[in-house]
This record gives C-alpha cells, sequence and structure tokens, in this order.
C-alpha cells in the first residue's frame, strides 16, 4: 500500500495578531515535545490528534477546539488510522496575555461549537486577500470568547510568584542566547548551578530537555523567516543551526516538512 502524501499550507496574513496560518493533513508524523512562543488555536477536521500538555493526555474529538498556550511543552499524534487534518492559527501576546498560560494549561480543550464556527469562519477570511477587515473583526470575536472560557479559571497568584528557581533562570538565559547559544558549563556558571541539576531541574519543571527547548524555539523561528521570503540557507544561520542540513533535519521533527517545501506552500494563498 502507498502512504498517502502529507499535505500542508503556511502562510503569515497581513492580519495584526495572527503569526502564522498552517493547515496539514497527517498520516503518519508524530510531533515530538516542543514549544511555541505564540498561542496555539487547534481545530481538526477529520480524524483525532492526541498530545500531552503538562504532563496529561489530551485529545480533540467532536467540535472541540484546542487552546495550547506558549512556552508549555506539548506533542501530537494521529489517533486514528486515517491519520488527522488540522487547521492551526498562531496567535501572539496581544490576543491572550500571559495571565491566561495557567488556565490554558488546565483546559485546553474548549467544547464550543460557536467558537469552532467563529475559527473556521476566521481560516476562510485568512485565506482571501482583501478581506483583512473581515479577518480582523473575527478574530476580535474569537478573542473574547476565549478570554470567556479561561477567566473564571484565573486566580490571583501565578507560578512565578513562588521564586523562579533554577529551571526559570535557565529558560530566561536559553531565550536571551537563543541565536547564538550557551554551553551547558557556561549556562551552569552563570546560573550557580551543576550542570546535571540544572538539566534535571529544567526538565523536570517544564517536561522538556534544554536542548529540545532550544531547537524547538529556533525551529519557530526560521518558520517565522521562512515565510517572510528568506532562504533556507540563510535562516538556518539566522536561527542559530549550524548549517542547512542541520537546520533541515530539526524542522522536518518538528513541523513533518522540509524548510524549502513549507517555504514554498505560503504562495498558494491567493
Amino acid at each position: 500500500m502507498v502512504a498517502r502524501q502529507e499535505e500542508i499550507s503556511a502562510w503569515r496574513p497581513p492580519v495584526a495578531g495572527v503569526v502564522e496560518v498552517f493547515h496539514a493533513h497527517f498520516t503518519e508524523h508524530a510531533y515530538p515535545m516542543h514549544v511555541h512562543d505564540a498561542w496555539t488555536l487547534l481545530i481538526v477536521d477529520d480524524g483525532a490528534v492526541r498530545y500531552d500538555l503538562d504532563r496529561h493526555e489530551h485529545g480533540t474529538p467532536g467540535d472541540t477546539v484546542s487552546l495550547l498556550p506558549p512556552q508549555v511543552p506539548h506533542n501530537g499524534s494521529p489517533a486514528t488510522p486515517e491519520g488527522f487534518r488540522k487547521r492551526v492559527l498562531y496567535l501572539d501576546m496581544t490576543q491572550l496575555d500571559a495571565s491566561f498560560i495557567g488556565p490554558a494549561v488546565d483546559g485546553p480543550d474548549l467544547v464550543d461549537p460557536v467558537l469552532r464556527k467563529r475559527v473556521g469562519q476566521l481560516h476562510a477570511a485568512l485565506a482571501r486577500r482583501g478581506d483583512e477587515l473581515e479577518a480582523e473583526s473575527r478574530l476580535a470575536l474569537i478573542g473574547e470568547r476565549l478570554r470567556g472560557h479561561l477567566r473564571p479559571r484565573l486566580t490571583t497568584g501565578t507560578p512565578g510568584d513562588t521564586g523562579r528557581g533554577v529551571a526559570h533562570h535557565l529558560r530566561d538565559l536559553l531565550d536571551e542566547r537563543l541565536i547564538d547559544g550557551v554551553t551547558l558549563d557556561e549556562a551552569a556558571r552563570l546560573v550557580h548551578a551543576h550542570p546535571s541539576h540544572l538539566v534535571r531541574a529544567f526538565s523536570g519543571a517544564f517536561g522538556i530537555a534544554p536542548h529540545q527547548y532550544v531547537m524547538s524555539r529556533r525551529v519557530d523561528h526560521a518558520r517565522r523567516l521562512l515565510l517572510a521570503g528568506r532562504p533556507p540557507g540563510e535562516v538556518a544561520s539566522a536561527a542559530g543551526f549550524y548549517d542547512q542540513s542541520h537546520l533541515t533535519r530539526h524542522f522536518k521533527r518538528v513541523v513533518g516538512i522540509a524548510p524549502g517545501r513549507y517555504a514554498r506552500t505560503s504562495g498558494a494563498v491567493s
């Protein structure tokens, strides 16, 4: 039996607040643990996805809308033999600020037919050049409805209120040195902790190893550069990879497609 071709399209629309639109049909690709610097608003049109978020298993049955928060590791794989067809919006922090991250972790899957319909309408508007005002209007209503779901779960405290600890300090350092990189020994000196303790603390706090975190953040950065029209060879060094083959290896592992092909999908939107 011949495996079905994976289908992917991605683009950055001229609509404030939307970092990327990503449509995909995967039959076999499984996402490793990774993070994004944007909110992931996901609907599945066919099949189903199972994923782990903050060490808890979740899924996308029926009319579920999934909202995965930034900086929280997650994975994803087909939950049905035929795979899944999904539509994703990556939204920046102007749509939902950091105070909503905790509530989204507690309940990322929202069963809301009105919200799902509005997300589908927004995808349609974003695929049509010239309908930016419609897209902006629909995005505003979606943001309002998402905040309505999350606001009842808000608490007065945040995880950082009790002291950041070495894991959070290391994450700050990795973010600061994302492109240039930092060795584990140097990080240990700067954070004042033993290297092995750093790795254990980071993995325990965030559910992802430091090197996985860095590579997935670099892949995210590479996605933005590719959609902006920069060639893969140039993107590799600009995003902190050793060379283009290094970028390709990690990009395919996370996104499920080679960087060059990913960049070409952005030209499919009229």
